[in-house]
């Protein structure tokens, strides 16, 4: 079978049922592990600062903060360039060298931890570089999207990203199992001695990185031979560029930094908030528990978004999120009291349910509100009705791509304004009044833009 396919045509239902689905959903489940993996790679950190000062490394609260933040800073800014790439190299291409390339952090890593005299800058560069994990994103769902029909998009969309969201938890569950055993022999490095709940123990720390090594050379086996190139999903970057200056993608940049970047920010700091509020909780027994919420309610908001209207449940979600939070900051600490850890972990929970749901709705409503643009404009311009689909479809790769890039961001802000209304003000309490203010703005925008009938792409 080829790899390059010529002819491509979801929306035709006969093309579709004979060989379409087939090929698409072969492609999907091949996308999913890889991103997944990426995003083991790209929240790296979010587990290893727990056990650097554990291990002799003597970086200070700032500086593990801020290696937590700056796979997101990097991951965010590579989005940008990423969203473009598969038109321009091939979708198949680009996914065998995008994941090939999550080697060269692992390697390092696994490497430069054994070392407690390792720099800072060296693990800031290492930490940087995890940041092509979070670049995948962008990518992997702007391909996917271009094999399934508007009708399935959002299950598509959803699946993709959701299955690949759950590498956090697949992190933050796999690596206190994985530390515990020589699992590479002398390969891998000698274990470390730490004490944990009053005992020494042994850990190999390594083992973070190395563990997923294997794993990725099998994916890219499959990438290779089982992946396709879409001739319809080729355009230059000149063709892409378009999407800056419609209005809608920056709308939709504004809701999605709201939902993603609080599930990749929140995924980051959960472990470190909880070890700065309650300091007799294992914040890794937990950790886990809300990227693998956030994660399957990304899928059934994608699917949900496919049997109603997308923008109502991007609406819901955003209530879901403003009264959660709400609560995440009635039972922190607060002057001396000892809060409640239950409320606080059970509300916590429930704002990653929402973000999930609204991570998956805000990418179904993306192509619905391009649609309605390119046939208002062909209605205008007199434009042939099946060239203005071809547009819309290509329009809307390059605008989930971006968004998921501008989404990242919030992986790099959270962890960032966390720390520094800690280091000011010696609470997180500042830091989470103004993640409601932000969500508040994007309940209004969603509903002036999308949801009000009078809107001028309502939908």
């Amino acid at each position: 079978m080829s790899k390059y396919i010529t002819n491509w045509e979801p929306e035709n239902k006969d093309f579709w049922q004979k060989q379409g689905k087939k090929i698409a959903t072969r492609n999907l489940w091949i996308s999913v592990p890889a991103l997944l993996l990426a995003f083991v790679v790209w929240s790296l950190w979010s587990v290893v600062v727990i056990y650097l000062p554990k291990l002799g490394f003597k970086y200070d609260a700032n500086q593990l903060m801020l290696l937590t933040a700056l796979p997101a800073l990097s991951g965010a800014t590579l989005r940008i360039f990423y969203a473009f790439m598969v038109p321009i190299f091939g979708g198949r291409k680009w996914t065998f060298f995008s994941t090939a390339t999550l080697l060269i952090p692992l390697v390092w890593f696994g490497i430069s931890v054994q070392n407690p005299d390792t720099s800072f800058t060296t693990m800031a560069i290492i930490a940087l570089l995890c940041g092509f994990g979070g670049g995948n994103f962008s990518s992997s769902m702007a391909n996917i999207g271009y094999f399934f029909p508007k009708s399935e998009k959002g299950y598509a969309t959803g699946v993709n990203a959701g299955l690949g969201n759950i590498g956090v938890s697949v992190l933050q569950f796999a690596a206190p199992l994985v530390i515990g055993m020589g699992i590479f022999g002398a390969f891998g490095g000698d274990a470390k001695a730490i004490v944990q709940n009053g005992h020494d123990t042994s850990i190999w720390i390594q083992n973070i990185g190395f563990v997923w090594v294997p794993l990725i050379v099998l994916v890219l086996f499959f990438i290779f031979f089982g992946m396709n190139d879409l001739a319809s999903a080729k355009a230059s970057f000149s063709d892409q560029s378009v999407i800056f200056g419609r209005k809608d993608n920056w709308i939709l940049c504004w809701l999605y930094l709201g939902m993603f970047g609080s599930f990749i920010g929140y995924s980051a700091v959960f472990p470190m908030l909880v070890k700065h509020e309650f300091a007799n909780i294992d914040p890794l027994k937990y950790a886990f528990l809300g990227p693998l919420l956030g994660s399957i309610f990304r899928v059934v908001g994608g699917m949900i978004s496919d049997k109603i209207r997308a923008t109502i449940v991007t609406q819901i979600a955003f209530v879901g999120v403003v009264v959660c939070t709400l609560a995440v900051l009635y039972f922190l600490p607060d002057h001396g009291q000892d809060g409640n850890f239950m409320g606080f972990f059970i509300s916590f929970m429930f704002v990653f349910v929402f973000v999930g749901l609204g991570n998956g709705s805000v990418f179904a409503q993306t192509p619905v509100v391009f649609g309605i643009f390119h046939r208002k404009l062909a209605a205008l311009t007199n434009q042939n009705t099946e060239e203005s689909a071809k547009n819309a479809i290509k329009e809307t790769g390059a605008v989930l791509g971006f968004m998921g890039a501008i989404g990242a961001y919030g992986g790099f802000i959270i962890p960032k304004l966390c720390g520094t209304t800690v280091a000011y003000t010696g609470s997180f309490y500042l830091a989470f009044c103004c993640f409601i203010a932000y969500y508040c703005t994007c309940l209004l925008v969603n509903w002036w833009f999308y949801l009000r009938k009078s809107a001028a792409s309502a939908c």
